[in-house]
């Protein structure tokens, strides 16, 4: 055991929530980096907290158990207002040494759980809870009184995400760990020396063959699922290694969300200083954890968009890649001189597209933080980092000099705009004379009635859709030239409908990365573009038109 911790004779019996501060000694904080391995770490949990709290419109975040200040880095790295605390000084000091080292003045508060409030005077709108903390605390009236202390430094709107090991499968069947997720650094391990139903007694081992331990409360995932409930918070959902814990069996470790929200209260909307409402709800669903993992599954994460199918059979893939092609086909004078801009961009697959077929060079403006993260994770796969640029941003206000561009691209994203006619104004500013402007949109027909259309409109919280007409004139109106108006409104019907198909063939699989309630809500949103189509009161196409 390393020689700087004591337990007396019998280190089992140290049973007290205190012990904490006498086992975070210096030499096993100096190694404690070791055992997490940040940049493998990293990797394996994705942007998983990032996206938790960029979905709740999370600005202002409290890490209570900063540790060597991991997570509180990463999220400072992603743009969040955070101060960072802990019980351990050691810990602290750490933590501060590697944000300095990262570009950051890291905020740090030395603060007991059991009397947050008695030393922190803001309120936050997330409370984070990471590295398996909660266990150090040996009492129920210490954990209650810790979670209720969270509690009350959230906002009314507050979330508390709090993660902890899976103890359940390591008191009903032994030890088990992937080793992938938390603890992942070469040649370290950390496993029990010693389980009961009080305590955890866990062993860390480092390549230098020096050991380390920690005795930890094995707290039970139902048991802590209580305790939020019964300290104020009103809803709860549990991750397991980061996915929904429906049919995943023994994970390493349980995350909790704990929202202060009841059910059915709505979050209050939390407006963008760069973004319209309309830009910002649409911003908010397409960065939720759900949005982003349900796109990624049923349309294979490269194209987001209404595809065109030559027979019902026809993957939902091949039809969203064969509207990429035919978009192409039609773009005159397109090769590696062209420089094309997407807006609405998604996962980028039909910037790839671009760029490995014609060599263009394209950028990438889409909304979506969520969205575009991965989209720079595929451009590195395949090598297009250099020429393909991924920029946040909202096609209401692109941030481009005027006539930069040869060609604007966009499939199925101006509808998420409350203002078409400032983002066609944006398009004809961008463009350079004799460019091209070349987009779909799910748009409504010309007899459509307003009440067969709200269910849609309702569903992706806007007025209106735009249509054939509206948008024809008002790209007249700025001077573009009609070149080509492709009507496939056939194909809307027929992609939804595929796209309700595989939901319900694979309903027991997505619901491991989607919420029921998602999939409930997809379901019938689904059913209504259908319903729409087949109705003749909506429409969608390829519409080209050039500038002068």
């Amino acid at each position: 055991m390393g020689k700087e911790q004591l337990y007396g004779d019998n280190p089992i019996a140290q049973r007290k929530t205190d012990q904490y501060k006498r086992e975070y000694v210096h030499g096993f904080v100096r190694k404690w980096d070791e055992l997490i391995d940040w940049e493998a770490r990293a990797k394996s949990e994705g942007d998983f907290f990032i996206n938790m709290l960029k979905e709740r419109g999370v600005r202002r975040v409290l890490d209570v158990a900063t540790g060597t200040g991991f997570h509180s880095v990463r999220l400072l790295k992603a743009g969040f207002d955070v101060t960072s605390g802990d019980g351990s000084p050691e810990m602290l000091a750490q933590a501060f040494e590697n944000a300095k080292r990262s570009g950051f003045i890291m905020k740090t508060l030395h603060a007991d759980w059991r009397w947050l409030s008695r030393d922190v005077h803001t309120q936050y709108d997330a409370v984070i809870c990471l590295g398996n903390s909660l266990t150090h605390l040996f009492s129920e009236q210490d954990r209650r009184k810790a979670l209720a202390e969270f509690y009350s430094v959230l906002n009314h709107d507050g979330v508390l995400i709090l993660d902890q090991r899976n103890y359940d499968g390591i008191l009903d069947n032994g030890f088990t760990s992937k080793h992938v997720y938390y603890y992942c650094g070469d040649n370290v391990s950390a496993e029990p020396e010693y389980v009961d139903e009080g305590l955890a007694r866990f062993r860390y081992r480092f390549p230098d063959d020096s050991e380390y331990h920690l005795n930890m409360f094995p707290l039970r995932k139902d048991y802590v699922r209580k305790l939020m409930g019964e300290v104020g918070f009103q809803q709860v959902k549990t991750f397991a290694d980061f996915q929904e814990t429906h049919r995943v069996e023994d994970p390493d470790f349980y995350i909790h969300v704990a929202e202060k929200l009841y059910k059915n209260e709505e979050r209050p909307f939390k407006v963008s200083v760069e973004y319209s409402q309309p830009v910002e709800t649409a911003r908010s669903y397409y960065n939720s954890h759900d949005a982003d993992r349900f796109y990624a599954t049923v349309w294979g994460g490269e194209d987001i968009h209404v595809g065109l199918y030559e027979h019902d059979t026809d993957t939902i893939f091949d039809a969203s890649r064969k509207t990429v092609e035919k978009m192409a086909s039609m773009v005159k004078d397109l090769g590696p001189a062209t420089r094309v801009l997407d807006i609405g961009s998604g996962y980028g697959g039909s910037a790839r597209y671009l760029v490995k077929h014609y060599g263009c060079q394209v950028g990438c403006l889409n909304l979506s933080e969520t969205q575009n993260a991965r989209n720079r994770e595929l451009n590195a796969q395949g090598k297009y980092s250099l020429v393909i640029n991924v920029v946040d941003g909202s096609f209401e206000d692109i941030p481009m000099p005027d006539g930069s561009v040869d060609v604007v691209w966009s499939q199925d994203a101006i509808l998420h705009s409350g203002n078409r006619e400032k983002v066609f104004e944006e398009v004809n500013r961008v463009l350079a004379p004799g460019g091209q402007f070349i987009f779909t949109d799910p748009m409504q027909s010309d007899t459509c009635p307003q009440e067969a259309l709200q269910p849609i409109l309702d569903r992706i919280h806007l007025d209106s859709l735009g249509s054939i007409p509206r948008y024809k004139d008002m790209l007249l109106g700025l001077g573009f030239k009609e070149l080509a108006i492709e009507n496939y409104t056939e194909q809307l019907s027929t992609h939804y409908r595929r796209v309700l198909e595989e939901v319900l063939a694979n309903q027991w699989s997505l619901v491991r990365v989607c919420s029921e309630d998602y999939i409930e809500r997809m379901k019938s949103g689904l059913q209504h573009w259908i319903d729409g189509g087949k109705g003749g009161h909506l429409t969608w196409g390829i519409l080209h038109f050039q500038k002068p």
